[in-house]
């Protein structure tokens, strides 16, 4: 069987011979399309998209430096309109790190679950693995699977096939730098896109060198995107926690306990998760479901999550006796082990 199928994607920046190594293999292995981005390499790395180009690659030129994520949405747009009979598109690194035989065992896999995204991983447990791709993998990987549920061993992968009929999706993905990677794999959520892996041989050019990715700039535009996902709660708790006081303050020479701390936590809790509500559905989940199911959805969770915190900080208070500052502080302990649930399920549930 041929690989009529499929088309090779290598954005590469400055590169040396390796990128030459990598078009070389995919077309001596019988792959016939390939697409190499230039993304605004200087003149003095040009040779190496020459002698791609002599290899049967197709090399598009960004004039200036516009990033990976770009030049993979560069890649996706020509092969929209180029190649429409494809089925996989696989994104492959252009420093060698992803062997021939990797990049067909992906694709005998995207054969095998065509609706699937495929992905190259690593073993990180693996000695030879430079630490900073081992912590950044480790932390990333936890994180992911706390804010999206997702189970992925190799999150800085780029040996990954995606089916062409996600290929529209993945330009809508925010990112056009390392980011946009990060991006990618949290849309397999978003737009309910499953997915699948191979496990690929463990492979670093002198200790990862070569690579542009900058551990500490590039972290914090990957992280914004998992991290604004909390920031918006964490807003809405101290709404929450702000507004409970001062209601606490106004009503408890008014009611007894039980009726002013429950007044205090509906009305805090309305105020607070009008305010939740607005940023999550506009600016953090950016939610394409309209605001009547995704409100509904999310008012469930809110009177659910307020009764439970109603419940514990009332029966809490009175076992302990704690008024004031220390009823202040039992609410914000006991939601914020609620914060934590209600981020999954708002996640998985209300803005899916």
């Amino acid at each position: 069987m041929g690989f009529d199928d499929v088309v090779i994607v290598v954005p590469s920046l400055n590169p040396d011979e390796a990128l030459v190594e990598v078009v070389k293999s995919v077309a001596d292995a019988g792959i016939d399309r390939i697409v190499v981005i230039d993304d605004g390499s200087d003149e003095s790395h040009k040779e190496p998209f020459k002698m791609s180009e002599s290899l049967g690659a197709k090399v598009i030129v960004h004039e200036v430096n516009m990033g990976k994520g770009k030049a993979l949405k560069t890649a996706f747009e020509y092969i929209l309109n180029t190649y429409k009979d494809v089925t996989g598109v696989i994104t492959v690194d252009g420093d060698n790190q992803h062997r021939i035989k990797d990049i067909i065992k992906c694709i005998d896999k995207h054969r095998e679950m065509p609706d699937y995204m495929v992905l190259g991983c690593r073993d990180f447990s693996k000695p030879d693995v430079p630490p900073r791709s081992k912590f950044g993998n480790n932390l990333t990987r936890r994180v992911f699977r706390f804010t999206c549920g997702l189970k992925i061993s190799d999150t800085q992968t780029g040996l990954r096939c995606i089916p062409f009929k996600y290929l529209e999706d993945m330009l809508e993905v925010d990112g056009n730098r390392y980011e946009y990677e990060t991006n990618m794999l949290l849309s397999m959520k978003d737009y309910s896109i499953p997915y699948t892996e191979v496990e690929i041989d463990t492979i670093y050019i002198e200790e990862n060198a070569s690579s542009h990715f900058n551990p500490i700039k590039d972290s914090i535009r990957i992280y914004k995107v998992i991290f604004k996902f909390l920031l918006s709660s964490i807003w809405a708790s101290i709404v929450d926690i702000v507004m409970f006081a001062l209601m606490c303050y106004i009503l408890s020479g008014s009611f007894k306990k039980e009726t002013y701390i429950l007044i205090a936590t509906v009305g805090a809790r309305v105020i607070s998760s009008l305010c939740n509500y607005i940023i999550n559905h506009k600016i953090v989940f950016r939610s394409k479901g309209k605001v009547a199911h995704t409100i509904l959805k999310y008012y469930i969770l809110c009177v659910c999550q307020m009764a439970v915190s109603y419940a514990l900080v009332c029966s809490l208070s009175i076992l302990l006796n704690a008024g004031g500052i220390l009823l202040v502080l039992l609410k914000a302990v006991i939601d914020t082990i609620l914060f934590f649930i209600s981020f999954r399920i708002q996640k998985m549930w209300v803005f899916k």
